[in-house]
């Protein structure tokens, strides 16, 4: 939603055959290849383009960049920074050979490109043919798409405009960039051209990194608003969503409510490497859950009791995410695995917006079942397959189930973990251990059975009650949360209720437990218990969602009502 930016995806693996012949020894791999391919991949209306590394800080306005392509003349097309070490000299170590440059040869790390006219000078041909023919002599290419570069530019210098070094000031071991400038307030594009990235060497490389990390915790909902001289292109969606927001009344006293079930998030999906092998059988689950900077230390835990898949959506402002990013990087069980996707659902408003938290995560589950859990409960351990072969024994394909997991609390900030239901009990037993919210929210599952369940020895199934809030397991492609729910209350009862209305059968795990740990209340039900328009609000909103219940499900939905009157 940022005005009048449009962002597309190309396919990168319809191109790697264009360059994957090339023998490449960058660290960058394959996709340091791609830029050669540019002029095949974009748009033929596009006629000119700057391109960039994704290691490249912006220290002014790119538009002062895009003005340069008016100096270009002649048959100039590309626009270059000299590359500002020495390697295309030859002269770094003995028996140092690299490929042929014009001088000490140009870097690709910022091109401005004329798309046009390299296309009517066969610019596919071009580079092919100069690759082929360095290719036998040099065997492959240390700097990737920068070695043919330079090597076609070699034989045709008339192609480069060169542009000034404060457009790609690069630092690495081997750079002299510092004779680029004479203060670093003349930079222009600081370019990280290192392996090592922020670890380089260089006298100015603390204002660079500060620089970045400013960038980085930047508030980037600033940057969603309309600019001077730039002309928004409204879509269809945006245009309906306008539509909507005036149609709100401002002099509702719930309107910052309604609002925000209509506030579009910014939202970074996989902020940071995920990997998931789909398994044989069919019967693999995620746990599901969201959370805030102030959960953070329950993520360790969780990994240590389930070994499964995990979809977390993380509710943080730009500079809480570089937080969480260190946080995650210094955690060795946090990085030793691959298979939790974390997503990123960028601060905007003044609510908690759980439920559209809770369905970013669920969105992004590619198992064909989900347990969906909050961050501060801990699954037993074992749960994970627990919950793999209940799928099986309950045949969870061809039946509509929700499998309740039921759910415990400690009051203790230390407590040992019960390795067994024997031993849960006897924790239970000694008050080391309660049911769920017995003492504040004893209707929340009180459905459960937990009397049935301490000598349950196979699954039963217990019907819907007012205020039913279990933590289940359910196929991928069941309901959604429902977004008008934000903060505190009723955000999970009423997903459930629309679970019975779907005609869902709730079935309770005997051998299955999650445990409550404690923390401190969270700001939203601090504002619920002190804010009265708070809870009128809600009330209002659980009105309207069983209203909503009734148009969509008809007499089924009476029930609700009735429930909800005699609650």
């Amino acid at each position: 939603m940022v005005p009048a930016v449009q962002v597309d995806f190309y396919d990168a693996d319809e191109l790697k055959s264009e360059v994957s012949w090339i023998p490449n020894k960058h660290y960058s791999g394959i996709y340091g290849l791609m830029k050669l391919v540019l002029t095949k991949t974009l748009p033929s209306n596009l006629q000119k383009v700057i391109v960039l590394d994704t290691d490249i800080t912006f220290a002014t306005d790119i538009a002062e960049l895009w003005a340069v392509f008016h100096k270009f003349k002649g048959q100039q097309v590309l626009g270059l920074v000299e590359n500002q070490s020495d390697w295309y000299l030859g002269n770094l170590w003995k028996n140092h050979r690299p490929w042929p440059a014009l001088g000490r040869g140009f870097n690709t790390g910022v091109i401005l490109l004329l798309l046009d006219r390299l296309r009517k000078l066969r610019w596919e041909q071009m580079w092919r043919l100069t690759a082929e023919r360095e290719l036998m002599s040099m065997l492959s290419t240390s700097l990737a798409d920068q070695d043919i570069f330079n090597a076609v530019i070699k034989q045709n210098p008339f192609l480069v405009h060169q542009l000034p070094c404060f457009w790609n000031v690069q630092l690495s071991d081997h750079t002299r960039s510092e004779k680029c400038y004479r203060d670093v307030s003349d930079l222009k594009v600081i370019h990280w051209n290192s392996p090592k990235k922020l670890r380089v060497k260089n006298k100015h490389v603390e204002f660079f990194r500060n620089l970045y990390l400013t960038f980085l915790e930047y508030d980037g909902n600033l940057l969603r608003r309309e600019l001077f001289g730039c002309p928004s292109e409204t879509d269809h969606n945006s245009e309906n969503l306008q539509k909507t927001l005036l149609e709100l009344d401002e002099d509702d006293p719930c309107y910052e409510f309604r609002r925000e079930r209509f506030t579009v998030h910014r939202t970074h999906l996989y902020f940071l490497h995920y990997e998931y092998e789909p398994s044989a059988d069919q019967a693999d689950v995620t746990l599901v859950a969201q959370l805030s900077m102030d959960r953070l230390q329950m993520l360790e835990a969780i990994c240590k009791h389930w070994e499964g898949p995990i979809s977390l959506a993380l509710y943080l402002s730009d500079a809480e995410a570089q937080q969480f990013l260190r946080y995650a990087q210094g955690s060795e069980v946090l990085m030793s695995r691959s298979n939790v996707g974390y997503h990123i659902v960028y601060k905007e408003g003044q609510f908690y917006p759980v439920n559209l938290l809770r369905n970013v995560a669920m969105k992004q589950v590619n198992t064909p079942y989900m347990f969906l859990s909050d961050i501060d409960f801990l699954p037993m351990y074992g749960l994970y397959e627990y919950l793999r072969k209940s799928v099986v024994q309950l045949d969870m394909v061809d039946t509509k189930k929700a499998l309740v997991v039921p759910a415990f609390e400690t009051l203790r900030y230390r407590l040992s973990f019960p390795k067994s239901k024997a031993e849960l009990l006897s924790q239970l037993d000694m008050g080391t251990l309660f049911t769920f919210r017995y003492h504040v929210w004893t209707k929340g599952h009180a459905p459960t059975n937990f009397a049935k369940w301490r000598t349950a020895t196979t699954p039963y199934r217990v019907q819907w009650e007012a205020d039913f809030e279990p933590y289940v397991m359910v196929r991928r492609d069941s309901p959604e949360y429902d977004r008008r729910f934000v903060g505190f209350g009723w955000n999970k009862v009423a997903h459930i209720m629309e679970l019975d209305a779907q005609e869902y059968e709730f079935v309770v795990l005997p051998n299955a437990y999650m445990i409550h740990m404690p923390h401190a209340p969270s700001f939203d039900i601090t504002k619920f218990r002190s804010n009265e328009q708070y809870r009128v609000c809600l009330k209002t909103l659980k009105e309207e969602f069983q209203q909503n219940m009734s148009r969509r499900y008809g007499f089924a939905a009476l029930k609700y009502m009735t429930a909800e009157n005699n609650s």
